[in-house]
């Protein structure tokens, strides 16, 4: 099994020293869990996918059971038999994993993308709660900065943290990309242009300048040496902050994603885990997930982690992880509106080339260094035609 070195060490310290040791005991087949750097899991599951060979299973996210379709093993029987035994899948779960009506990995759990905040801070400056909308969000930050605790929410070519608020904001104003048809191009329209106007604003107003360079490790950095007041992360702020900073994090809460004039978006932000179809024994590999993903396993696993990855099961909604940290709750409430990338258009390989080139993080990017907001929705909108053309 491949995955991504996870932002909460004991996560991977729990599935080999506990749950690979268990399986062996259980079973007699040993399980080896290989660890791989932060941003390289692409890499190494396009070269295990090409070359045939490597690890038999790996983690996946985003939209990658797509781009690897005849590479991984239909699980959509284990699927069904994993929904059956723990409550039903989240529709949301079915966005990122079901490709052409088969389900190419099994679902573990969201990485959620919420807005983390420091309440003492915005106390100051009047607010008891997280505001409630965008608008109400670029008040507060004006009022923030002007205090000396700005903003910093990811702009550059980062791989979560700046799709975590960008693409909720282009829904909240009613935008996106392309049709629900995946053909008709859409990024060009009053709703798009409001919404750049809007984030043009709200980095100027609000935000730290060199935000337009970051990738997901600065706005940790910033907030947790207490640069910022407010950001767009996982739960993994709240985490580090408890471990590290506990002063710091008695003071530090998680809310959903402000409203827009058309309602409240989230990024979904899938862990998966997919069979490659080079392994040797799939049936084998399937009876592991099987095992894996049911209750007595799958639950010490989620727990290990205090809800840094919320289940796509209904099993879990009530679980006693959420009651140990209730700040977490958001991102159990955030499931319900959240989505891919490229929504609400189906998983595409224009829609991957999409994500890939940064087309929407760039566009917002370039309002924010200066660009009018007719030039970067004209560039956005070129490179659409040109995506899907080709595609």
């Amino acid at each position: 099994m491949m995955h991504e070195s996870s932002f909460v060490p004991p996560y991977d310290a729990f599935f080999k020293n506990k749950l690979a040791a268990a399986y062996e005991k259980e079973k007699g087949i040993k399980v080896n869990y290989e660890v791989v750097s932060v941003g390289s899991l692409l890499t190494r599951v396009t070269t295990a996918a090409e070359n045939a060979s490597g690890p038999d299973m790996t983690a996946i996210g985003f939209n990658w059971a797509f781009l690897f379709d005849d590479k991984f093993v239909d699980v959509s029987d284990i699927a069904a038999e994993i929904g059956k035994e723990s409550g039903g899948w989240y529709e949301s779960a079915q966005e990122s994993v079901v490709v052409n009506g088969k389900w190419k990995a099994i679902p573990f759990g969201n990485i959620g993308q919420l807005m983390n905040w420091r309440t003492d801070w915005f106390k100051q400056a009047g607010y008891e709660k997280f505001p409630d909308t965008w608008d109400e969000l670029l008040e507060a930050g004006i009022k923030l900065k002007k205090a000396g605790h700005p903003f910093g929410f990811e702009l550059g070519h980062g791989f979560g943290d700046n799709h975590g608020w960008l693409y909720p904001l282009l829904w909240s104003y009613g935008a996106r990309e392309v049709e629900a048809d995946g053909k008709t191009i859409v990024i060009d329209s009053d709703e798009t242009a409001r919404a750049v106007d809007f984030c043009r604003r709200f980095y100027k107003e609000t935000m730290v300048e060199d935000c337009l360079g970051w990738t997901d490790v600065n706005n940790n950095k910033a907030f947790l040496s207490e640069q910022i007041s407010c950001t767009n992360n996982a739960e993994s702020i709240l985490w580090a902050a408890k471990k590290d900073f506990p002063d710091m994090a008695k003071v530090i809460d998680q809310s959903e994603n402000p409203k827009g004039p058309k309602g409240r978006f989230h990024m979904l932000n899938p862990l998966c885990h997919s069979i490659f179809a080079h392994t040797k024994d799939q049936k084998a590999a399937k009876d592991f997930l099987r095992w894996l993903m049911a209750p007595a396993q799958a639950g010490p696993w989620y727990d290990i982690a205090v809800t840094y990855y919320q289940p796509f099961l209904h099993h879990y909604d009530e679980a006693p992880m959420w009651k140990v940290e209730p700040r977490n709750l958001p991102y159990r409430d955030a499931l319900k509106t959240a989505h891919l990338p490229g929504w609400p258009a189906p998983l595409s390989r224009a829609q991957s080339e999409t994500i890939a080139k940064f087309v929407v993080i760039d566009m917002f990017a370039k309002a924010c260094s200066g660009k009018s907001t007719k030039e970067v929705i004209a560039d956005a909108q070129a490179q659409l035609k040109q995506i899907y053309r080709a595609s």
